[in-house]
């Protein structure tokens, strides 16, 4: 404080002029607070702060973000500053409008407003913007807002539902992310918007989805596209069908026939055919344009059904780690559909792409993991898996002595690709029923597993590998194996695995494979992610199209199931 006031306390205070007296204390009085280090306007932190001195709503909200039953995250969320939603009037700010709108929109992201209570805080707000609310629906409104910002950027970042809920076996994401720090910082700066983009998944597939998403809601909400058409029997193409126009319209609305198609007359014929293969192709059935059972059936779900097959198809997308910018294989198992990328995050357009067979849907279906793959083996040694031992190959063997000769299969002792040969005796074979002994195939052109299999060390002992059986690629529905993975193009995938070792040119992969030596072990100088996924909805690569498949293993209705237990937290 400055000494004034005892410079001027010595003066003969009687002896001066009233008016000179009120000048001298008005001038005192603008030279105290001059003074002062905070004498400046106060902003919005500082006014909220000063009203904390006396039973203001901030020592309400306080109470409550001190609570031990409120979220770590609202408590960290507060840690710095309150009130981070309304302002010094205590009314929602522009960073609450941004909020309330960012929970309304909640369905753009394939999320439910109602999850985030999107409309009752909305009303809440208006409620507080035109009335006198007290102090506790103040703090209300602040902390109830903040949990559902909060609560909608945790799920937009890892999903609502845990994967391993779902039995798919993908490591969760980063757990390390601090929403809370996130948030803060993005209102620090007055861009809220900045916490959205940075916790939304960062695979090119996603905002893909999200734009689809849009285009099927809008879809939704047209009446035409809730009627079914006609159900008729199967249609070819120059047959008459009554429903040419309807036909044209939903093909029309989907983007399979452009608009300026002629409608037939009569017959189903010309470019509404090709538009129908279109349609086919999309939803993974025979591009024949025949108007079968199938395809009327596929024709008539409701563009609703859709936008949920997507919106499962995010959900799953947000349980993804960060797959970065290292080499990686997405395999689709529902569409039968393997992707190479030279970076998981590079962009919609893959260096290969084949189809592929996964395990059968009512026994072996083919795990939902991501690995990584280290090493592949050219005409590798097919271990035969126990199950299938003593499920198919010891019944086939007491039908025909002959069958493991005629499959050049035989009885080892020990593991390994050095194992020793065992005579097939009734011993052995009463040990290989045992579990003793095991049983091989020896490597070659008749080899279940095809001249080469790629593999990335898992407890389920699933990998990819080649085939003899090259006719069922040519099937719509491939779900044929015991739970591996067969690629329709094995030497072109083992050729992209081994892109940085030059020394692996097309020619010495195909020698390998098709030579006279036994295994030969490759490891690679740069592991490949792989990761064995399963989503109903894609925007494919190879056409920039939205394609849907069959839920051949149910576990959209599983999911449907866990999202519609879980509680809104």
């Amino acid at each position: 404080m400055l000494h004034q006031p005892d410079r001027l306390s010595a003066r003969p205070w009687p002896l001066l002029p009233a008016f000179a007296l009120a000048l001298a204390v008005t001038l005192l009085a603008c030279s105290e607070r001059r003074s002062q280090p905070h004498a400046t306007a106060p902003d919005a932190a500082t006014e909220t702060t000063r009203k904390d001195d006396g039973p203001s709503f901030v020592s309400a909200l306080r109470q409550r973000v001190a609570d031990p039953s409120s979220p770590q995250a609202v408590r960290r969320l507060y840690a710095e500053r309150s009130p981070l939603w309304l302002d010094v009037r205590s009314r929602p700010g522009p960073q609450a409008e941004a909020a309330l709108a960012l929970l309304r929109a909640a369905h753009t992201e394939g999320l439910d407003p109602a999850v985030y209570r999107a409309d009752a805080l909305a009303l809440q707000a208006r409620q507080i913007a035109t009335e006198r609310p007290d102090d506790a629906v103040l703090a209300d409104f602040e902390f109830e807002l903040s949990q559902a910002v909060l609560r909608y950027l945790r799920h937009l970042h890892a999903g609502r539902v845990q994967p391993k809920a779902v039995g798919f076996r993908v490591p969760a994401r980063d757990e390390a992310t601090d929403i809370a720090d996130v948030l803060r910082v993005a209102l620090r700066q007055g861009r809220l918007a900045d916490a959205v983009e940075a916790l939304q998944p960062k695979l090119a597939q996603y905002p893909l989805l999200r734009g689809e998403l849009a285009r099927y809601r809008s879809l939704a909400a047209q009446p035409a596209l809730q009627e079914p058409l006609p159900g008729t029997d199967s249609v070819r193409p120059g047959d008459s069908y009554p429903a040419l126009a309807a036909l044209h319209a939903r093909l029309v609305a989907y983007g399979d026939l452009p608009p300026s198609a002629a409608v037939p007359a009569e017959r189903y014929d010309g470019e509404i055919v090709e538009g129908v293969k279109r349609f086919q192709a999309r939803h993974g059935l025979e591009a024949d344009g025949v108007l079968g059972r199938s395809t009327q059936s596929a024709l008539n779900v409701p563009p609703q059904q859709r936008v949920r097959q997507i919106e499962l198809a995010m959900e799953r997308l947000r349980w993804l780690p960060e797959l970065g910018r290292q080499p990686f294989i997405g395999i689709n198992i529902p569409m039968y559909r393997l992707w190479a990328s030279d970076a998981a995050s590079s962009g919609p357009v893959a260096a290969a792409t084949m189809n592929v067979v996964v395990g059968k849907a009512l026994d072996t279906q083919t795990p939902v993991m991501m690995e990584e793959m280290r090493y592949l083996i050219f005409r590798p040694y097919w271990n035969v898996p126990r199950s299938i031992v003593l499920g198919e190959i010891l019944p086939k063997l007491q039908q025909d002595p002959a069958y493991l000769d005629k499959q050049q299969m035989e009885i080892v002792d020990g593991p390994g690709d050095d194992a020793k040969p065992v005579a097939t005796t009734p011993k052995s074979l009463e040990a290989l029923t045992e579990g003793k002994l095991r049983l091989r195939q020896r490597p070659g052109t008749h080899n279940s597993l095809g001249l080469v299999k790629f593999i990335f060390p898992n407890d389920e002992a699933v990998y990819l590998h080649g085939t003899t059986a090259q006719g069922l690629f040519d099937r719509i529905r491939r779900d044929f194996s015991h739970g591996c993975v067969r690629v329709e193009d094995p030497v072109a995938l083992a050729q992209w695995v081994l892109k940085d070792q030059p020394e692996w040119t097309r020619e010495k992969v195909v020698g390998a494979m098709q030579g006279q030596a036994n295994s030969v072990r490759v490891d690679l100088k740069r592991p490949v992610q792989v990761l064995l996924f399963y989503v109903t909805a894609v925007v494919m690569p190879e056409d920039g199209r939205m394609h849907f498949a069959a839920d051949i293993y149910k576990h959209d209705a599983r999911l449907e199931r866990a999202l519609a237990q879980r509680a809104p937290g």
